[in-house]
C-alpha cells in the first residue's frame, strides 16, 4: 500500500482503470453533512461530474439528493435511490421526451433556463394533468474568477434567463396554469476557489429578491448551485475541499427570508478528489531534447488536459528513484493526446504504475472509446481490496 492505493494489488488489473478512494468519498461526504446542518440547507450532487453506480449508491446512503442535467441522469439518480423529491433537473436542451419523464417522475423542481422551454414544460404538464415545480434560472453577470469553458454567469452565456429580464419572466410564468414556480436558480461556475466570487453571488442575489418582493411576490427556493473547486496541485495535503468556507459565505452573506429554503448543487468538491486515473507506462522514448513516458491511457480516458489544458498532479506508484522530466502521453493518434508536459516524476520505466490524480470528476465520466480503444473499467477500494481476502 502506498498512500491510499493498494499498489501490489494493481499489478493483476488491467489498465487503463479508474480507482475510486471510498474512504475519502466518505470522509468528504461526512464533512459536508456537518458544514450543512443548517435546517434550510439542502445538497444535491451533480451527477454529471460523475455517475458511476458504486459512486451513486454511496452519496445516496449519505442523503444528499441529486442534480441531474439530462433523462439519463434522472434515471440513473432514481435507480441508486435516491428519492424524486430530491431531484432539481437543469439543463438548457430537455427534450420532450426528458420532460416527459421528469413530470412522470415527479421530480422535485425543473431548473428553466429561458422562456421557450417554460413554454414546453407547461404544455407538457398541461397535458399530463400535472402541474411543475419549476425555479428560474437567472444569469447573474458574475464573474467566477476560472476557466472561460466553465464559466456560466456572465451576460451573454447560453444559460439562464439575464437578471435584467427576470421580472417579465415572473410575470408570464404567475400567469401559466401547469407551472407552479417555486424559487430562482444560480450557477456562476465550475473550480472556484475564490470565495469572493459566491459572496458576489449573495450580493446579487439579496438585490433580486428585495426586486421581486417589491412586485408582492415571495419565493420559498433559493438554489445557488455549486463550482466550489478543489486543490488539483496538492492532492495528499488537501484531499478535502473548503467546505466550512463555502457554507459559511452563504450563511453570513445570503439575507434568507423566512421559512426560505437553500439548495447546493456541488459535483467536483464532492467526488473529485477520491478518483485516480491508473495507467502503466507503455515505452520511455528519448527525444534529442526531452523523453516522453507514454502511457496506455489516452485523452479517450481522460480529456480535460487536452479539452482545458487541465492540470493533474501524476505519480509514480512503483519507483523511487531520482526524479526525471517527462512529457507524459498517451497512445491516441493526436498531438493533443498529452497529459502533461516537461514534468518530474520518479524515474519510470516500462511496466510502472502511474497514478493521475483528481480525476473522479469529469474523469469516467467523459470517457470515449475513441481510436476504438477498450471501454475503460473503474473500482472502489473495497472491490480491490476483496480480490485477495
Amino acid at each position: 500500500m502506498i498512500g491510499n492505493f493498494p499498489v501490489e494489488r494493481f499489478r493483476n488489473i488491467p489498465t487503463p482503470f479508474y480507482f475510486y478512494d471510498t474512504e475519502l468519498l466518505q470522509q468528504t461526504l461526512e464533512e459536508i453533512n456537518c458544514q450543512s446542518q443548517d435546517e434550510q440547507f439542502h445538497v444535491h450532487y451533480a451527477l454529471k461530474a460523475c455517475s458511476n453506480p458504486l459512486v451513486l449508491d454511496i452519496i445516496q446512503k449519505a442523503g444528499i439528493g441529486a442534480d441531474c442535467v439530462s433523462g439519463g441522469e434522472i434515471k440513473a439518480a432514481l435507480e441508486a435511490h435516491i428519492p424524486a423529491n430530491k431531484i432539481v433537473y437543469a439543463g438548457i436542451g430537455k427534450t420532450d421526451e426528458e420532460i416527459h419523464f421528469a413530470l412522470d417522475a415527479d421530480i422535485f423542481c425543473f431548473n428553466v433556463e429561458s422562456l421557450p422551454e417554460l413554454e414546453i414544460i407547461n404544455e407538457i404538464a398541461r397535458s399530463k394533468n400535472k402541474i411543475a415545480n419549476i425555479a428560474i434560472r437567472v444569469n447573474p453577470h458574475v464573474d467566477a474568477h476560472t476557466h472561460h469553458y466553465i464559466t456560466t454567469g456572465l451576460e451573454e452565456n447560453k444559460f439562464g434567463i439575464d437578471h435584467t429580464l427576470l421580472s417579465d419572466a415572473l410575470n408570464i410564468a404567475i400567469q401559466m396554469n401547469n407551472i407552479n414556480i417555486i424559487g430562482l436558480h444560480f450557477h456562476i461556475g465550475s473550480q472556484i476557489t475564490d470565495m469572493s466570487a459566491f459572496q458576489d453571488l449573495c450580493v446579487r442575489i439579496n438585490d433580486l429578491q428585495d426586486e421581486i418582493e417589491a412586485q408582492g411576490l415571495h419565493l420559498q427556493h433559493i438554489n445557488v448551485g455549486g463550482g466550489l473547486g478543489i486543490n488539483y496541485e496538492h492532492p495528499n495535503h488537501f484531499p478535502i475541499a473548503d467546505f466550512e468556507g463555502y457554507f459559511k459565505v452563504f450563511r453570513k452573506n445570503l439575507k434568507l427570508r423566512p421559512h426560505q429554503q437553500l439548495h447546493f448543487e456541488l459535483g467536483r468538491s464532492i467526488v473529485g478528489p477520491c478518483g485516480s486515473l491508473i495507467t502503466k507506462v507503455l515505452y520511455i522514448k528519448k527525444g534529442i531534447n526531452k523523453q516522453f513516458a507514454i502511457v496506455d491511457a489516452g485523452m479517450n480516458n481522460l480529456i480535460r488536459p487536452a479539452l482545458y489544458g487541465a492540470y493533474h498532479r501524476i505519480e509514480n506508484l512503483t519507483s523511487e528513484k531520482p526524479y526525471q522530466l517527462y512529457d507524459i502521453v498517451g497512445p491516441i493518434c493526436e498531438s493533443a493526446d498529452t497529459f502533461i508536459k516537461d514534468y518530474k516524476i520518479h524515474e519510470a520505466q516500462r511496466g510502472d504504475l502511474l497514478a493521475i490524480r483528481s480525476t473522479g470528476a469529469y474523469g469516467e465520466v467523459m470517457a470515449s472509446n475513441y481510436n476504438l480503444r477498450n471501454t475503460l473499467k473503474a473500482y472502489t477500494s473495497e472491490f480491490i481490496n476483496q480480490l485477495t481476502e
